[in-house]
């Protein structure tokens, strides 16, 4: 071993050394790109043994993109999405003939030579020198493989891949260091491994794997050898030897790498000509890439999938993070899409609308006390094309995960809210109001959360027909969806109660907006969409607790590792009692209410009606103890039209309804979407207030005693002990109109 000097130095000799190392380096630079004289200069910045120990030394390799398969609950394939279409394997998975034809074609000499092909750097400069340009490059598999490592860590970005790829002296120099680097670290067979797993062989097909599936669809281990010299050949230029686009050329390239096989003892001269007299026979597989290519509808399923990915922190602290780990991809992503579920929604999506109607529907499903999402599907298919009334707006949710701005209006689904606000402060079912059909109440007679009357207006209600008037308890007027009704039940429950209810059964506002605290919220004045109302109502048949959705159960990464998942988080949003309550007065909905038409005969089951202002939305949301379906019907684009006088679906409608429109696809989504087990509600006794006596038909010494816990109209029952009210940050003096329609 030479002995370095004093001081730690390298010796005179070694030095010398080196520097002719670097010279050779720099010779590499020259055999690889064509400069000008006064740009040869400019080597001599790191032509020196100094400049040279100045670039780092350790080169960080990014992992490799990859596909993402998202599954569903069952394992089955929803969709497979990407930034690059990748799988990596290892080298024993990929055929010998693809590593010889390679390895011929690219640098016969690799596993001859370090880092640098000394031998190929002269016979590239001689060659160049003599040519008067660039006629061959000297670059190793090697020297390669750094370069389409720096390509794979610029991602998408356009100036990073410009560095990257930019023919300059600096650049390929470093290339060179890092190669010495890589060869010590890695040896002959993972560099080849890498390289194949990284490179592009056109038609989105990064590594081998994924361009054997692409060009002939079969794993790279089962490839011949005529199949992997093309594949081979396609490196130099994925484009120019397109198979797909020039079949001509492909065969041309294909030939030249078989012969270079046959020339360095690979194969025989015979192998060779057989395989040259081979026709190249494509069996092409179509790239399918992103929720477009969702399996059974799920599009708007999986696109909220990968929303959850890139909003949720659980998968990075920051949006950059977040991107970079779905960019990166090779996850094994399984959710909670139930495929019984999934199918029976797109059926009831379609039953009753048409794609090309003015108007859509929108089906969620979530499985109470767990908060799971089984199903999302719409009348309109999930894609780009709207000539064929596709859209990728996903009606069933916010802004923030792909949906509508705030949602939409919920019209009567609301009133159920109000009255397990009023339950919760000791209002019994049976409290009555007798009332026309039409009311004016003062907005200063609601109170906000901060203490402040809601606003100072007059404010006007009315009931659908003028014939809903007179005396009505709570469960009649559920039933009914009498508005009136609602509007004193608000007022003795508390605005502030009441929207205090509907943050915690999960009645959101998206984009962070505060629940606008108006006396309207009763009548559905307020948005929500349908996934939230699904869960509200799933907190009913949940006995009282709320459990936040999710969507996703796990997730692998490329390596095997399990990642970190968002996971639901239930809490007591009222007591049992008053969920039992609420859930026995729904029943009286889907039997003997507006929502008859909805109604299933074979279990326990209950929900609620809702049209808003105008008609332009029409909703019906229900339930059994172990599926919560929403269904929302309205004009999803424009200026958002009236349902009057309207053909859906090839039926016409007078006037659309919560019940005659909604309430019949939500039965098919629910019918389809249900096992055989009919688990019940929790029997309870609700009370009722008691009917008017006719004097007529009473009898002396009948007993006049009031049933269960009736009390007098407009009188409220005092409040329960012991119940506190959290305070419910916001504000607003909304001032939508009187609320006819919304049943």
């Amino acid at each position: 071993m030479a002995k370095k000097r004093s001081g730690g130095g390298l010796t005179g000799t070694q030095q010398a050394a080196k520097f002719l190392g670097v010279s050779v380096l720099s010779g590499a630079v020259l055999a690889g790109i064509a400069l000008p004289a006064a740009g040869a200069l400019g080597l001599a910045a790191k032509g020196t043994v100094e400049g040279f120990d100045e670039i780092p030394s350790n080169l960080k390799t990014p992992p490799l993109s990859q596909r993402t398969t998202i599954l569903d609950s069952e394992g089955g394939l929803i969709a497979t999405v990407y930034s690059r279409d990748r799988k990596v394997v290892p080298l024993d998975k990929i055929s010998p003939y693809v590593q010889k034809a390679l390895v011929a074609i690219e640098d016969a000499r690799f596993y001859e030579h370090g880092a640098i092909d000394l031998k190929g750097v002269l016979r590239a400069i001689n060659k160049n020198a003599q040519s008067g340009g660039v006629s061959e490059g000297a670059s190793t598999l090697t020297q390669q493989y750094v370069k389409n490592v720096f390509v794979e860590e610029a991602g998408d970005d356009p100036e990073k891949v410009a560095q990257a790829t930019q023919q300059t002296i600096g650049r390929k120099v470093r290339e060179l260091k890092y190669a010495i680097q890589v060869e010590e670290e890695l040896g002959k067979k993972k560099i080849l491994e890498n390289y194949l797993n990284i490179t592009f062989f056109g038609q989105q097909a990064y590594g081998i794997e994924a361009a054997a599936q692409r060009y002939f669809s079969k794993p790279a281990s089962k490839l011949t050898l005529p199949e992997s010299a093309m594949m081979a050949g396609l490196v130099q230029s994925p484009s120019r030897y397109d198979p797909i686009n020039d079949i001509e050329e492909a065969t041309k390239r294909r030939n030249v790498v078989l012969q270079r096989m046959a020339d360095v003892g690979d194969i025989s001269q015979q192998e060779a000509d057989e395989a040259k007299a081979t026709k190249i026979k494509l069996k092409v597989k179509t790239p399918k890439n992103g929720c477009i290519t969702a399996v059974d509808g799920a599009g708007f399923f999986c696109d909220y999938v990968r929303k959850t990915v890139l909003n949720d922190p659980v998968f990075g602290k920051t949006s950059e993070e977040r991107q970079k780990l779905w960019n990166l991809g090779g996850l094994t992503i399984r959710t909670t899409l139930d495929p019984k579920a999934q199918a029976a929604a797109n059926e009831a999506a379609v039953a009753k609308v048409n794609k090309d109607d003015g108007v859509a529907t929108a089906v969620v499903q979530v499985k109470p006390g767990t908060g799971r999402i089984l199903s999302m599907s719409q009348s309109r298919p999930y894609g780009l094309d709207q000539k064929q009334h596709q859209t990728t707006l996903n009606l069933a949710v916010g802004s923030k995960m792909g949906g509508t701005t705030y949602g939409f209006p919920v019209g009567s689904t609301f009133k159920p809210i109000t009255a397990a606000a009023a339950l919760e402060k000791g209002l019994s079912p049976a409290q009555s109001f007798d009332t026309p059909w039409k009311i004016s109440m003062k907005e200063s007679d609601f109170t906000r959360c901060d203490g402040k009357p809601s606003g100072y207006a007059d404010w006007s209600v009315q009931n659908e027909l003028e014939s809903e008037k007179g005396a009505f308890d709570m469960t009649s007027a559920l039933g009914k969806s009498i508005n009136t009704y609602f509007a004193k039940l608000e007022q003795m429950a508390g605005l502030c109660e009441t929207l205090t209810m509907a943050k915690k059964v999960g009645y959101e506002r998206e984009l962070g907006k505060p629940i606008r605290q108006s006396p309207s919220a009763t009548l559905g004045s307020l948005e929500s969409t349908p996934l939230d109302m699904a869960n509200v109502y799933a907190t009913f048949a949940n006995r009282g607790i709320y459990c936040v959705p999710v969507v996703i159960d796990s997730v692998k990464a490329a390596n095997g590792d399990k990642l970190n998942v968002p996971q639901t988080k239930c809490t007591r949003a009222m007591s049992d009692r008053t969920a039992d309550t609420i859930n026995q007065m729904l029943k009286g909905v889907v039997e003997d209410g507006t929502g008859t038409r909805a109604g299933l005969s074979d279990r326990d089951n209950a929900g609620k009606t809702g049209t808003t202002e105008g008609r332009k939305d029409a909703w019906f949301v229900g339930y059994t103890p172990d599926l919560s379906t929403a269904v929302w019907v309205g004009d999803d684009v424009g200026k958002r039209d009236e349902m009057y006088d309207i053909t859906i679906g090839g039926e016409y409608y007078e006037k659309v309804c919560g019940g005659c429109l909604p309430g019949p696809i939500w039965r098919i989504a629910m019918t389809g979407a249900l096992g055989d087990d009919a688990p019940s509600f929790v029997d309870v006794k609700v009370p009722r207030a008691e009917k008017p006596k006719d004097p007529k038909k009473d009898k002396p010494g009948a007993d006049d005693k009031p049933r269960g816990d009736d009390k007098p109209a407009d009188k409220p029952v005092t409040p329960l002990p012991g119940i506190t009210l959290p305070d419910l940050t916001g504000g607003g003096d909304g001032r939508p109109g009187h609320g006819r329609g919304n049943r």
